[in-house]
């Protein structure tokens, strides 16, 4: 049996079919409707359209025919594979066989997605030749009387609509007649995206009932045909999901940056709150003279001065645009070589992408594909905090792209990887993004395309190994647990060498290695010359770089540290330190209290303690401050304490609870004054305790909140 290693890269990467400017395909039936924009016009077109699968075993079923897959030369012992293909006349055919299948227990290979089944076979993918900015985008926001749709009286009386050419408007007037216009307006601007911030959380579902309501068709299809539902899905957000009903417009892709960007901010750990506001301030995408409204008060300030609400809504979607800008443009790059649309590439996971980029390659050379190893644990990447408290100045040196340099480095691969795909694979993957790299520094107008593809293929690039490592198809646990080896390895050897040229290394952490200079770098060009020094002698393909340089650094323990730009910017990092789930006051309190260990200002520290701890016995935190957010999972359906709460939520949802008196958990529309303020003194004594390391004469400094107010013999007999 061949190998791919010589396949054509583009083939292997981006699909057998080079067919171009392709912004969406509908494959229904036994045939795909294909949309091409070009010159700004969008052409429709046809193919035809063999739905497929492939499984462990054969049954009849109709309209279907089979045929036998190659199995490799060499098959890995304890490796089951699969390799009959079912190819059949229709859709209808394919769902009735999966589904046949499916009741005998067959493993098997069966996207239920038509555009990914249809892809996959053919090799096709959108947007190739197109750069983000070549799509047309259109950002929507729907302002209304109330969050619940159903009952008559609340109307949606304001959808805010923009697009990138330029077209802007806040469509106002009676409900049917703003929903009449909203259809006409999409089908007269033809998007190729319709955008929103939490629009399947929101906006599309409360578009939908509303529009049922006044008897509006939502006619948003290329066809003509209306907006559909799907089933709750989940949306991986680093290591968490996200569960959502995603809606369906026909020839169009829906995106929701409340998704987007927690995927983007995943690894990053930067933002506070995803919510399009305080996002947007937090990143520097806030428009300029914003208006900030309450969303309760919105229909009540619009009756007195709807031009206030109006640029409201109007700066909600240019905002939503930029968001979308900094979120999809890597999900967009990587859509260009994955066999699936942009919809759904923007709520997949990069593991399940590898998987795609190796199934179509395996598919097109007609060869059987390995069942997912038994799950088993391997050694993690080398972490290890060496100065716990302040250190100044700081430099990061990192070891760029570790995992994957390191698989290229000594040929690390799948064992069941027999047509010899996955390295080349990553190889012309690596290439590209240093050629992309590069092209970003000099191409003038050209810069923002190369530098999105290089993103997204940096983020390609790096699911690799976690692809190794994960439940896939072509997973291998023993070369995931080599690259981590060597991983660490070269990790220890570049901080001893930066020890030896004077360094002092503060933390280590997988593939970045913080560390405080000689006193004799004091500029950025001896920060890099130090680094190159030190990463003589490692592997050729191993690349240390200069990542970062900080005023200061406050280790607490491993991965949980802050730094501190030059500018006095503060980065946290780590639960302990910046957790989303943490009650506001809580944050508020360790953000203070890093500010005033990194000034050295130890009776500040017991100040803003004692101040805080005030506030709570006198109930001068709003419950917003006290309330904390909590995911409605299958286990809190089951837990005495936090039923009661849930009321209608759904498995995925958000709340927002506070600790009623009795250490009672409660939804914060129900506050009254009753909080519990010992529980919530404890807790801000927990949050302190986590700054333990760093405050010297802790005990002292910051006393047990009984020991602080011991002159009384309960806090609350008043």
């Amino acid at each position: 049996m061949g190998t791919l290693g010589d396949m054509n890269p583009d083939a292997l990467l981006y699909g057998q079919d080079s067919s171009e400017r392709i912004v969406a395909v509908e494959p229904n039936g036994s045939e795909a409707i294909l949309y091409r924009r070009e010159q700004g016009v969008v052409s429709k077109e046809t193919a035809r359209f063999v739905p497929w699968l492939i499984a462990d075993r054969r049954t009849d079923l109709p309209k279907c025919a089979w045929t036998e897959l190659s199995m490799p030369t060499a098959p890995v012992p304890d490796r089951g594979y699969i390799a009959q293909l079912a190819e059949f006349e229709d859709w209808d055919a394919f769902l009735n066989g999966r589904r046949a299948l499916s009741d005998l227990r067959a493993e098997m290979i069966a996207y239920a997605s038509p555009a990914r089944n249809f892809l996959a076979r053919t090799g096709i993918t959108l947007f190739k030749g197109m750069a983000f900015d070549n799509l047309l985008r259109m950002q929507v926001d729907l302002e209304t009387v109330d969050l619940n749709p159903k009952p008559p009286q609340n109307r949606i009386f304001m959808i805010a609509v923009r697009d990138t050419q330029g077209f802007e408007e806040a469509l106002v007037g009676e409900e049917t007649e703003i929903l009449e216009r909203f259809v006409d307006l999409i089908q007269k601007r033809d998007p190729d995206t319709i955008e929103g911030h939490n629009l399947f959380g929101f906006d599309v579902g409360y578009l939908a009932e509303r529009a049922r309501q006044c008897g509006v068709p939502l006619a948003l299809g290329r066809d003509g045909s209306a907006m559909t539902f799907g089933q709750r899905r989940n949306c991986p957000i680093g290591p968490y999901t996200r569960s959502f009903v995603p809606a369906y417009v026909h020839g169009r892709h829906l995106l929701d940056t409340y998704l987007s960007l927690q995927r983007w901010d995943a690894a990053r750990g930067d933002l506070a709150s995803y919510g399009l506001k305080p996002a947007t301030i937090a990143l520097g995408l806030a428009e300029p003279d914003r208006v900030y409204l309450e969303g309760a008060e919105l229909a009540a300030i619009y009756k007195s001065d709807p031009d206030k609400v109006t640029k409201y809504a109007v700066q909600d979607v240019r905002e939503t645009a930029r968001l979308a800008e900094l979120t999809l443009a890597t999900e967009f790059y990587q859509t260009q070589a994955l066999p699936e649309s942009l919809q759904n590439v923007a709520v997949t996971g990069t593991g399940e992408k590898v998987d795609l980029l190796l199934t179509r390659a395996y598919l097109s050379q007609g060869t059987a594909m390995p069942l997912p190893d038994v799950p088993r644990g391997f050694p993690g990447g080398y972490t290890e905090a060496r100065i716990i408290g302040l250190a100044r100045p700081i430099v990061k040196a990192d070891v760029e792209s570790l995992y994957p340099s390191i698989m290229l480095e000594y040929g690390i691969k799948p064992s069941v990887d027999s047509l010899d795909a996955f390295l080349p694979a990553l190889k012309t993957l690596t290439q590209q993004r240093l050629e992309a790299k590069r092209k970003a520094k000099e191409e003038g107008e050209q810069a923002a395309y190369w530098d999105g593809l290089q993103g997204s293929l940096k983020v390609l690039i790096n699911s690799f190994y976690g692809y190794l490592g994960g439940p896939f198809r072509f997973n291998d646990y023993n070369a995931a647990a080599r690259v981590t080896v060597h991983g660490q390895q070269i990790v220890k050897d570049a901080a001893e060498r930066l020890e030896k040229l004077g360094c002092q290394v503060v933390e280590i952490d997988t593939d970045g290695i913080y560390f405080r200079p000689p006193d004799a770098a004091t500029t950025e060009a001896q920060e890099r010359e130090l680094i190159a020094k030190a990463a003589e002698g490692l592997p050729e393909s191993i690349r240390l770089v200069h990542d970062g340089r900080y005023k200061g650094m406050l280790s607490l323990k491993i991965k949980n540290y802050v730094l501190e730009s030059y500018l006095g910017h503060k980065i946290f990092k780590g639960a302990s330190l910046r957790n989303r789930a943490d009650e506001r006051f809580g944050r508020d309190f360790i953000a203070e209290m890093v500010d005033a260990i990194f000034r050295e200002d130890l009776d500040g520290i017991t100040t803003i303690y004692r101040n805080y701890a005030t506030k709570i016995k006198n109930g001068e935190f709003p419950v917003d401050s006290l309330a904390k957010r909590e995911r409605v999972t299958a286990k809190t359906f089951q837990s005495k304490r936090s039923r009661p709460v849930v009321g209608d939520a759904s498995v995925g949802e958000f709340l927002r609870v506070y600790v009623r008196q009795g250490n009672v958990l409660a939804r914060i529309e129900e506050y009254k004054n009753d909080e519990d303020r010992e529980k919530y003194l404890d807790k801000l004594y927990r949050f302190a305790k986590r700054l333990e390391e760093a405050i010297p004469e802790f005990d002292k400094r910051v006393p047990p909140p009984k020991a602080l107010f011991s002159e009384q013999q309960s806090l609350f007999e008043l």
